[in-house]
């Protein structure tokens, strides 16, 4: 297990590390990390995580897998094919092709998106990388194989914006601001703690399923995909990083606003920030609704999360497979 240092550092506290890139966490627990924040979920917080199951309901994060259809961002439409033997019993097994784990409900690991100059988490580089596929690090298999649990929060920005009379026009690019996000946090009376698996609701996904064809079909061309999220600005990076979550996760295809100011400008695409930066998850296309309808009910949003990525060696990416419980 990693060594956590006692007190973590602030955003205006970085570098970790001398010598390290501005901005960066690198460091944080030990120059050879390959679990990133997912340090931060101790034996000790998973523990008092457990505590806030109370009425054993669970809250799947796994979107339909042929979801959203056709697939955004250039990737593949996973083919299912149900195999059954005539005459063999009652027998079934299942293949899937062209399985792009990030079509649908996903993780970004740590080789996902990293610092556009400096590289990936610790400063893995993409030339390494390349040349180390036989032993490739930061895959994903890392988060899979120590597992991830502990205390989430959600966030609901859909509702909140919806009580100010503002909703969020769900196929424009909307950026919500750290302020924002701020005042949602304190009119829901929740605090957020180091290690948290933050929870954002912007109403995405319930919106997309009451789309029709033709506007799927629209979205699936990337000149036309807008949509609202996280602002990519510092304020928004120091926000997250003085929360030190583990992970920050949304029900829309990208976390932030998109399309982001500019792939091409270090500062002007948040994962940079967000995964290369700060070693931390990110989760999109999570289905939040009906854990947002259960927390709205009862005003209570904050819940056990667990999930299991999948073992894959090197990969940049899985299905979520999470459940939080309240």
């Amino acid at each position: 297990m990693a060594d956590i240092p006692e007190t973590l550092p602030t955003y205006d506290q970085l570098p970790y590390k001398a010598g390290n890139p501005a901005k960066t966490a690198w460091g944080l627990f030990g120059d050879d990390d390959e679990v990133g924040m997912f340090n931060l979920q101790t034996p000790e917080r998973i523990v008092q995580a457990a505590s806030l199951i109370n009425k054993g309901k669970m809250f799947p994060m796994n979107w339909d897998q042929s979801l959203p259809s056709p697939p955004l961002y250039n990737r593949g439409a996973v083919r299912h094919t149900v195999m059954r033997r005539a005459g063999f019993g009652h027998h079934g097994d299942d293949v899937l092709d062209n399985f792009y784990t990030q079509q649908s409900s996903q993780w970004d690991a740590l080789t996902h998106v990293g610092d556009f100059e400096h590289g990936f988490w610790g400063g893995v580089t993409n030339e390494w990388l390349l040349e180390h596929q036989d032993a490739p690090k930061l895959g994903i298999e890392h988060w899979a194989q120590r597992g991830i649990a502990g205390r989430a929060v959600l966030l609901d920005l859909g509702r909140w914006f919806e009580s100010q009379g503002s909703p969020l026009p769900m196929d424009e690019y909307r950026p919500i601001t750290a302020d924002e996000l701020e005042a949602c946090r304190a009119a829901q009376g929740v605090e957020l703690r180091d290690g948290d698996v933050l929870l954002i609701r912007i109403g995405w996904i319930g919106w997309y399923e009451q789309t029709d064809f033709m506007v799927r079909q629209s979205l699936s061309q990337m000149p036309n995909l807008a949509f609202p999220g996280l602002g990519c600005s510092e304020e928004m990076a120091a926000y997250l990083f003085d929360h030190h979550p583990s992970a920050v996760c949304s029900d829309n295809p990208a976390l932030e606003a998109w399309p982001p100011p500019n792939f091409a400008d270090p500062d002007g695409f948040l994962h940079h920030w967000i995964i290369g930066r700060f070693g931390m998850a990110i989760g999109e296309m999570f289905t939040l609704d009906a854990l947002a309808d259960d927390c709205a009910e009862d005003g209570v949003y904050e819940s056990f999360f667990a999930a299991a990525p999948l073992n894959v060696t090197g990969g940049t990416g899985s299905p979520p497979n999470g459940l939080a419980i309240k």
